[in-house]
C-alpha cells in the first residue's frame, strides 16, 4: 500500500515536464497537476476519518484503490482531448484515493505497536513508498519506449491501462486481507489511565503539540514532493541527457535514511533526535542546491532527500502522541496537512518562473527551519486543559 501511494504520487514527476511542452503552457501551470493532487487531501481528510469510523481501516484501504483506478482512467481522455483542466480533474480523483489510502495507512501502521518505536516501522513503510516515486516515470518510459522529448500524449494510455488493472487487483487484495482492526491507547474511551493528558479535553485544537505538527507536517510535505517531483523537471531545465533517470536521486537518499531509521530508531536514536538531525540535514542540502555550480547542484538534492527521510516517521508519532480518544480526528488534521504537497510545490513552478529553477529551490529553506523549530521544542508543548 505504501508503495502504491508512492507510485501514484510519482506519475506526476513525469507528467509535468510532459504537460509543459505538449500543452505549451509555463513551469508553474504544469506544476498545477500536483496541487490538483494534493489537494483532495483538504477536502477529504475528514470524510475519510469517518469512513474509517465507519467501515475500519482495511475497508478504507480497499476503497481507496477504486478511486485511484478511476482518476487514473480520467487521464486517457484528457490525453486525448489535450485538456489541461480534465488533467487536473484527473489528478484530483486520483489525489482523492491517495487521501482515504493515507488516512487509514498511516495512523493503523502507527498505532500497530508501541508508539516508541512507530517511526521505525514507518521507515520500513517508507522504503516501499519513496522506492515506487522514481519508477512511475521509469515505468512510463518503458512502456511508452520513448524519450521524454518525443512523447505524445495519447503516448500515456497503454500505460496508464496496465496501471488500472494493477490498482484494482491491490483494492481487492486489500479487501479479502487478514488485516486486523487496531486502535489507540484510550480511543474509545476518556479513561486517565488510558491517555491521561487526553482525559477532559473536549476539542483536537487543545492539542498544540498537534496543531504545530500538522503545520510542520504540511511544509514537510510540500519540500518533500519538491525534492522527489521535481527532479525530472529540472534535469530538463539543465538541459542534461536521459532526464528521467535523475528521478532516482532523492528516492535513494530516503532510502539510505529510511535504513537508518530502521536500524536506530528507538535503540539508539529518539524520533525527536531524529527529526532534528534530518532537519539539520536537509537545510545543509537546501544550501548547496541553490549555491553550487548549476551542472552540479542536482545532486545535492539528494541530501535534501536523505533530510526528508525521517521526517515523516517522526512527525506522526510526535504529533499523535498522547490523543487518546482524538487519535482519528487528529489523524484526519495530520492528512489535511498533506496538502502542503499542493501549495509548496505550485509556489516552486512560479518561482521557477521568476528566477529559474536553481534560485528556486530557495523556497525550501524556511520550510526546513520551522521543521527544525519543531524537532527542538514544538512537539514538547502540552496545556493544562
Amino acid at each position: 500500500m505504501f508503495f502504491a501511494i508512492g507510485f501514484a504520487l510519482g506519475i506526476n514527476s513525469y507528467l509535468v515536464p510532459l504537460l509543459n511542452k505538449a500543452l505549451h503552457i509555463s513551469s508553474g501551470q504544469s506544476y498545477l497537476v500536483i496541487a490538483a493532487t494534493f489537494s483532495a487531501f483538504l477536502i477529504f481528510s475528514y470524510p475519510a476519518s469517518m469512513l474509517i469510523k465507519r467501515i475500519g481501516y482495511k475497508n478504507t484501504m480497499a476503497i481507496s484503490f477504486l478511486m485511484f483506478a478511476l482518476g487514473f482512467y480520467l487521464f486517457i481522455p484528457s490525453a486525448k482531448l489535450e485538456s489541461l483542466p480534465l488533467f487536473l480533474f484527473a489528478s484530483f480523483v486520483s489525489g482523492m484515493g491517495n487521501a482515504f489510502l493515507q488516512a487509514s495507512v498511516n495512523p493503523y501502521i502507527t498505532i500497530l505497536g508501541p508508539l516508541e518505536s512507530a517511526a521505525k516501522r514507518m521507515s520500513i513503510m517508507g522504503i516501499a513508498n519513496k522506492l515506487a516515486w522514481p519508477i512511475s516515470p521509469v515505468f512510463l518510459a518503458i512502456v511508452i519506449n520513448k524519450s521524454v522529448d518525443d512523447v505524445m500524449l495519447t503516448d500515456i494510455n497503454l500505460p496508464f491501462y496496465i496501471i488500472i488493472g494493477i490498482f484494482i487487483l491491490l483494492g481487492l487484495l486489500a479487501y479479502f486481507s487478514g488485516l486486523p482492526e487496531v486502535k489507540a491507547a484510550g480511543e474509545d474511551s476518556d479513561s486517565v489511565e488510558e491517555a491521561p493528558y487526553a482525559a477532559g479535553k473536549t476539542s483536537i485544537f487543545q492539542f498544540p503539540h498537534l496543531i504545530l505538527g500538522s503545520i510542520t507536517l504540511f511544509l514537510y510535505v510540500g519540500v518533500e514532493t519538491i525534492s522527489l517531483g521535481t527532479l525530472v523537471d529540472y534535469a530538463v531545465s539543465l538541459n542534461l541527457p536521459n532526464a528521467d533517470l535523475y528521478a532516482w536521486i532523492a528516492p535513494i537518499g530516503m532510502t539510505i535514511g529510511y535504513l537508518c531509521g530502521v536500524i536506530f530508531i528507538p535503540k539508539y536514536l529518539s524520533q525527536s533526535k531524529a527529526l532534528l538531525i534530518s532537519a539539520v540535514t536537509a537545510l545543509a542540502g537546501s544550501f548547496l542546491v541553490v549555491f553550487t555550480p548549476a551542472a552540479i547542484s542536482i545532486w545535492f538534492i539528494f541530501l535534501m532527500a536523505l533530510g526528508c527521510s525521517l521526517m515523516w516517521p517522526a512527525l506522526w508519532p510526535l504529533a499523535m502522541a498522547d490523543l487518546g480518544k482524538f487519535t482519528k480526528a487528529g489523524s484526519s488534521l495530520l492528512v489535511t496537512a498533506i496538502v502542503g504537497g499542493a501549495v509548496v510545490p505550485t509556489l516552486y513552478g512560479f518561482l521557477k518562473d521568476a528566477v529559474g529553477a536553481q534560485n528556486a529551490y530557495w523556497i525550501a529553506v524556511p520550510c526546513f527551519l520551522f521543521i527544525f523549530y519543531y524537532a527542538i521544542s514544538g512537539h514538547k508543548i502540552r496545556t493544562s486543559n
